[in-house]
């Protein structure tokens, strides 16, 4: 179960990679979200040209027993949607003003983070949090602007004490998911879930044993499907121009989480490292 769950979400970003039948449901609904909840399973077969066994097929892929827990979820979710067109997502423009730029950067960040919440898995969380404080090293794999959330991770575990290191770019990757052992971590960052680099350092991680663990956006990619553990994020990249604004905020929350889940777990070993380093940084900015 999602933190703040919400179908909604998940259909809007699952979208495009379901097969044409689920994408055509997911695009009713979205389209229609009045009326789903007063439609039966043969009605919503018979609206989408598709068939009950087909729509039947959809809720399982959301997540979902049946139809009926599916539309449970679907009338839940839609009293949120009128505040969640009041705070869409919005890509930068040109010509904006400073006051615009601040407001409407700042609501995408915060829906960011709003919206992983929704897809963002509470157990799987818990799975991560477990791995980290029981493995021996802890690997950070990503390219780009996911590099950046890899060496940010790198820098909280380093202050508690835990063995790690971050590797972003495609050749050092190799060579650290190749020295993987079994009772290592290896954490891969990707929005989008087929970064090149990342596949291939995974593809030699899992031969390892090591436990895998995804970052990455809710949605079916390879590298969700091929590793051990997915803390899935929300956030649509807009356009070129927007770059990974919003998946880097949500990916360094979800980064955030498990820090925070795996100090406060082992909070009386981690406090004298935690005091150890904010007292040095502290005595050196004071020279």
């Amino acid at each position: 179960m999602s933190i703040n769950d919400n179908i909604l979400i998940k259909i809007r970003d699952m979208k495009d990679s379901l097969t044409p039948v689920e994408k055509m449901l997911a695009e009713y609904i979205l389209e229609n979200l009045e009326e789903i909840p007063h439609l039966s399973i043969k009605s919503l077969a018979q609206l989408t040209k598709t068939s009950d066994a087909s729509v039947l097929r959809f809720c399982k892929t959301m997540g979902y027993t049946g139809y009926r827990s599916f539309i449970v979820s679907i009338s839940a979710s839609i009293g949120s949607m009128d505040e969640e067109q009041k705070h869409q997502y919005t890509d930068i423009q040109p010509g904006d003003d400073l006051d615009t730029i601040i407001a409407n950067i700042s609501r995408n960040n915060i829906k960011s983070i709003e919206d992983t919440l929704s897809v963002i898995n509470k157990d799987a969380v818990e799975r991560a949090v477990n791995v980290l404080r029981q493995c021996k090293r802890i690997v950070f794999f990503g390219i780009g602007a996911s590099g950046l959330v890899g060496i940010d991770a790198e820098q909280k575990f380093t202050r508690i004490n835990k063995i790690c290191h971050a590797y972003t770019d495609g050749h050092s990757q190799l060579t650290a998911a190749t020295l993987l052992e079994k009772n290592d971590a290896a954490i891969f960052i990707s929005n989008s879930g087929e970064t090149v680099d990342i596949l291939n350092a995974l593809d030699i991680a899992k031969k390892s044993g090591a436990h895998t663990i995804a970052i990455t956006k809710y949605t079916k990619s390879e590298l969700a499907e091929n590793v051990n553990i997915v803390l899935s994020i929300s956030t649509p990249e807009l356009t070129i121009r927007s770059g990974a604004m919003g998946s880097r905020i949500a990916m360094l929350t979800v980064i955030d989480i498990l820090f925070a889940g795996v100090a406060s777990a082992e909070y009386r070993n981690v406090k004298k490292y935690l005091t150890k380093t904010h007292n040095i940084v502290a005595s050196k900015q004071r020279k």
